[in-house]
């Protein structure tokens, strides 16, 4: 290490003004940003995005190339009825997006939904500014991935077509069985049997949920409060959200609040006995 030379010392300027709005969105677009496509835009196309602040999920529609040569009209008719009975069936915002689409319903734009991802310690902002270190706390880190449930609604459709309604698969005898709950018992012919003796039996009774070794019910109760969760964030309402690029106005000043302007020093109150303490795993 001694010939590694220092070169430069950077003073740090950390802000949690923006807190918690700081979040790391992570897209699957490897080539381009993620920006409305030029064909689109000269339409009028933008893109947009909306909130579920409770469950904290993200979705972000962004609008799709219309030339001819990358996308199939015809073919965004029957995708675009397959979204809309899927968000009929998900209490979406139907009527809205029948008002923007018309009277035929068309496949116009592609959506990725979030998932929240849990953070392994703190995670900063950092840029180099003019020789200093401007950090910000991120508070959330989302993954997004486009959502492609109305293609069930086409296979399901796809099947019924066939003729393959009625077969094993797709019978309607109810839902398939739990496979969380203990199997029924099977009920057999009763034979003659000879009088037993009777003995008196001492028995006693105890709640399922005190019996920590009851591994059936337990993983019946999970399977009942992921159902209760799913519910729970189709009932929750969207709100809206603006959508702004980084070469917009609203952009530029977002990205200019990231620096911090005080330039109060901090005072480390903590020796470096309590710092160590405080790091999980050593």
């Amino acid at each position: 290490m001694d010939d590694d030379e220092l070169i430069s010392v950077l003073p740090i300027h950390y802000s949690n003004s923006l807190s918690p709005n700081v979040h790391i969105h992570q897209f699957p677009l490897l080539s381009r940003p993620l920006q409305t496509p030029p064909a689109a835009a000269v339409s009028g196309k933008r893109i947009r995005a909306r909130i579920k602040p409770i469950t904290r999920r993200l979705e972000i529609h962004v609008p799709v190339d219309p030339r001819p040569e990358v996308w199939n009209g015809e073919r965004s008719k029957e995708l675009g009825a397959a979204r809309q009975e899927d968000d009929r069936e998900k209490n979406q915002d139907v009527g809205k997006m029948k008002q923007m689409e018309g009277e035929d319903p068309r496949l116009v734009e592609a959506r990725m939904r979030s998932e929240l991802i849990p953070q392994e310690g703190a995670y900063m902002l950092g840029v180099v500014r003019n020789g200093q270190l401007h950090l910000q706390p991120i508070s959330e880190t989302h993954q997004f991935r486009p959502t492609l449930t109305y293609l069930d609604i086409m296979s399901r459709k796809s099947r019924r077509s066939r003729g393959d309604a009625g077969s094993d698969d797709d019978s309607d005898d109810g839902p398939p069985p739990d496979p969380d709950e203990p199997p029924p018992v099977q009920t057999t012919s009763k034979k003659e049997k000879k009088p037993l003796e009777v003995k008196e039996v001492q028995v006693s009774a105890r709640k399922a949920a005190d019996d920590k070794g009851n591994l059936q019910g337990g993983l019946s109760a999970v399977r009942r409060e992921m159902l209760l969760a799913i519910r729970a964030e189709e009932d929750e309402v969207w709100e809206d959200l603006d959508f702004c690029d980084g070469e917009t106005a609203e952009g530029h000043d977002a990205f200019e609040a990231v620096f911090s302007q005080n330039e109060e020093h901090l005072e480390c109150k903590s020796d470096i006995t309590a710092f160590l303490k405080g790091i999980k795993g050593l």
